[in-house]
């Protein structure tokens, strides 16, 4: 008997090779899988590496309706004549064009994960645009899953759909983490060697931020955060600071102020490396992770960064207040808050038994709660619990 059908379906190509990694390869043991995103030769690449079958459909993360309609209509000629079991949206974008035509060709199971909701920092009526689509996307699907226990309370709050349809898998998350990969005891010699290469005193506390470097990610409060950092220093005997990102520079959506890049470009205690590939050197390299993030789902960084055994500062928003417990593995500071991200920023380097009982529970707890074999199991038995 042939395997049935599993269509996953991403606005762009990384986020199946970064958000979704491994997760696609685990399902082909049960499933037919077919991986549908933009950029036809990196999707193509991506297939070719992993061993799944790929189908280009050109998508935008922008508002662009009339190239939308086309994508819709190739991805429903294609649903149409592939008729799989199963069509798994991520993304705003693939949300939106990937249940819609997955409606229209009459596909039984359409699944789409909410990580993230651009429109909780939009306002008047992109904010109520936004909105609409998000509420169409979960009328043609035929459930919903919320990456974290904030989104799925926040799309009950804006009742943007039935409960029946909503469910979280395991304790949150996409993807899980793989804990073994990220794992501190396999760069027990890193922190020397690429501190030396980014010119960085051995007994600086290195502050790290992964993620793209946009408005907002709270770039801006962490920069003037840390510049405050600095001008303490000058006036006590800490140890010095530094500030690592690690990260893509996006100029199009969301940039950042222009005092933040001119401080990014000219503070030599900034050190911005760009996209890294493998950012396990780097947190090998730092102390602690700060994620000030205005919104997130449920954030793979934080996992991370528990992982290699960093605590983390980060934003009292969803999923990030999911993975930190506030006084146990991080510090919880109010989003978009300039004072009190400096304070935390401030009392994690300079207070050596603070910042020692926090890492202690680092990686036990993400291993505890956010193994990706678990998650992979959890979402089959979501797969095997639909076609039965």
């Amino acid at each position: 008997m042939p395997q049935p059908k599993l269509i996953r379906i991403t606005t762009v190509p990384i986020s199946l090779e970064k958000l979704l990694e491994g997760q696609l390869e685990f399902m082909q043991a049960h499933f037919k899988v077919t991986a549908i995103s933009a950029e036809k030769e990196n999707l193509a690449i991506l297939g070719r590496k992993n061993g799944y079958c790929t189908f280009h459909v050109e998508m935008t993360r922008k508002i662009t309706p009339l190239a939308d309609i086309t994508a819709l209509i190739s991805l429903y000629r294609y649903l149409k004549k592939e008729k799989p079991a199963i069509v798994h949206t991520h993304t705003p974008k693939a949300g939106i064009v990937g249940m819609m035509a997955a409606w229209l060709a009459g596909v039984p199971h359409r699944l789409h994960t909410v990580a993230g909701l651009p429109l909780m920092e939009a306002t008047g009526k992109k904010r109520k645009l936004l909105d609409f689509v998000e509420k169409q996307t979960y009328s043609f699907a035929t459930k919903v899953y919320p990456n974290s226990q904030g989104l799925y309370d926040f799309i009950v709050s804006e009742n943007f759909t039935k409960l029946s349809k909503l469910k979280i898998i395991g304790q949150g998350s996409s993807n899980g983490i793989d804990t073994q990969y990220f794992n501190p005891s396999l760069f027990l010699t890193t922190r020397t060697t690429l501190r030396q290469e980014l010119n960085i005193p051995e007994d600086a506390f290195v502050f790290i931020f992964i993620g793209r470097l946009v408005g907002d990610k709270g770039i801006n409060e962490l920069v003037e955060a840390f510049f405050r950092i600095e001008n303490k220093e000058k006036k006590a005997e800490n140890k010095k600071q530094r500030l690592l990102l690690v990260g893509s520079l996006e100029t199009e959506l969301d940039p950042l102020k222009t005092e933040t890049l001119q401080a990014i470009e000219n503070n030599h205690n900034i050190i911005s490396v760009g996209y890294q590939q493998d950012v396990r050197p780097y947190f090998a390299t730092a102390d602690a992770l700060v994620f000030p993030s205005y919104r997130e789902g449920f954030p793979n960084v934080v996992m991370q960064a528990g992982a290699m055994g960093l605590p983390s500062i980060v934003t009292d928003i969803n999923g990030c207040n999911e993975i930190i417990s506030h006084g146990v593995n991080g510090l919880i500071v109010p989003p978009k808050n300039r004072e009190k991200l400096f304070e935390s920023m401030k009392n994690l380097a300079t207070e050596p038994q603070l910042y020692a009982s926090l890492k202690i529970n680092t990686r036990k707890t993400i291993v505890e709660k956010y193994k990706r074999e678990e998650f992979w199991q959890a979402l089959l038995e979501e797969y095997n619990r639909l076609k039965s």
